[in-house]
């Protein structure tokens, strides 16, 4: 099949208009947006997304996770679709473009082929993953993890906000439970398109990251137990200090990560000290460490190092250090043919491009396991993302959403 024509382009003022119109919904208080998951901003994101795609003529289908798959028919009733998309909820202070520029770029790519009357032999649906980010309902992809068979279903409709609110008694609030069984559909192929999320592409002046790699995690849970004790008469020596164990493994984690230079980070986030009482010395002190790299071998050397060392550091200062690991996948390396679909549009089209490592987690890193996967990035401002002040441009949106178009119809096959 010959491949698209390197004039085809997506109409990039309706792209934009879209996705703000879609920021209108679950505003931020500081110009970003607040659509979390299963909420009732979500629910009527997805609403206006589903008037969207239908009236580009595509056909909704929702799965019991609430996922949405609408629908554009192919000329080959026997051929597997050809899937792009990302997802619409947001962090609680999220931005106006993680995740929703690959919803709405997938539904301009069709809006285009609209305009132009192009066929393919593959259907192609466009995506909207629910729970991507995690946030309200832990762990994060928490759909696409149930459809590539990672997690069960009713272990994801157990999953508890911080409100004790079910993931399961949600989405049936909300209305968006689907009949579809999870996991049911086949995919000829997967493509996200994607903010970079971190700072590579706009330093390095590309206009496209080509994802090779997804990073592997693991997410580790750890406490440190001393004793609380009055901070003013209680001698430095007599002294178990869970805080001191908690900065002395914080200095770990980072020097383990640095000297496994390059293309390894490590921090500590999440972190909760007990009593939390200024003048208190914590008596134990629970955050987790999140490693990561996409190298299965250093990954685990990391993990290694961390939960040799540690204790020991611990133990040495008289606090007890326990850990156990409560999130984690190992680093996918997405599909070579889609890969080289996502590098051939880039180069087709005439823009700058470059190979990149995804920094984050995203639903195509899971799906890479059940189908043949790619993702393509642009550019963020300053690599700015999970804040309600991320920006991109008009232009790196359109370009994202070119190469996306093009690679979808390579992949699909345009007929006629």
């Amino acid at each position: 099949m010959s491949a698209p024509g390197e004039n085809l382009r997506i109409d990039p003022a309706r792209l934009w208009d879209s996705i703000m119109e879609m920021a209108k919904i679950g505003p931020g208080v500081a110009g970003g947006n607040n659509r979390q998951t299963l909420t009732d901003a979500d629910s009527e994101g997805r609403k206006l997304f589903q008037s969207w795609c239908e009236a580009a003529g595509m056909t909704m289908g929702v799965d019991q996770m609430g996922t949405m798959f609408a629908l554009r028919e192919g000329e080959d009733p026997d051929a597997l679709p050809v899937y792009m998309g990302s997802h619409l909820d947001t962090q609680p202070t999220g931005g106006k473009y993680d995740g929703v520029l690959g919803v709405l770029g997938a539904l301009e790519c069709v809006r285009t082929m609209n305009d132009l009357g192009i066929k393919t032999k593959h259907p192609i649906v466009v995506v909207n993953w629910t729970n991507e980010e995690g946030t309200r309902f832990a762990p994060a992809m928490l759909a696409s993890g149930v459809f590539a068979g990672k997690h069960e279903l009713q272990w994801a409709y157990d999953r508890e906000d911080h409100d004790g609110k079910t993931f399961g008694d949600e989405l049936k609030r909300i209305g968006w439970v689907g009949e579809e069984k999870v996991g049911d559909r086949q995919m000829h192929a997967l493509f996200e398109l994607h903010i970079e999320q971190g700072p590579i592409l706009e330093a390095e002046g590309k206009d496209i990251g080509v994802v090779t790699h997804g990073q592997g995690l693991r997410w580790i849970e750890c406490t440190v137990t001393g004793k609380e004790s009055h901070t003013g008469s209680t001698p430095m020596h007599m002294r178990k200090n869970a805080g001191r164990g908690l900065a002395l493994v914080t200095e770990l984690v980072h020097e383990i990560a640095m000297k496994n230079q390059p293309n390894a980070v490590g921090a500590i986030g999440h972190i909760d000290v007990y009593p939390n009482s200024r003048n208190i010395i914590p008596g134990r002190v629970v955050f987790t460490v999140d490693m990561r790299t996409h190298i299965l071998p250093k990954l685990n050397a990391m993990v290694a190092e961390f939960m040799e060392r540690a204790p020991k550091l611990c133990e040495e200062i008289g606090v007890g250090f326990e850990a156990k690991i409560v999130g984690q996948f190992d680093p996918p390396a997405f599909n070579e043919t889609c890969v080289k679909a996502v590098r051939s549009a880039a180069e087709r089209l005439g823009y700058s491009h470059m190979d990149i490592v995804s920094g984050a987690g995203h639903d195509a890193c899971w799906i890479n396991d059940v189908a043949p996967t790619a993702m393509i990035m642009c550019p963020c401002v300053d690599g700015l993302s999970h804040n309600e002040a991320e920006e991109i441009s008009p232009e790196w949106a359109a370009v994202g959403t070119d190469v996306l178009l093009h690679a979808v119809l390579e992949t699909a096959e345009v007929v006629g």
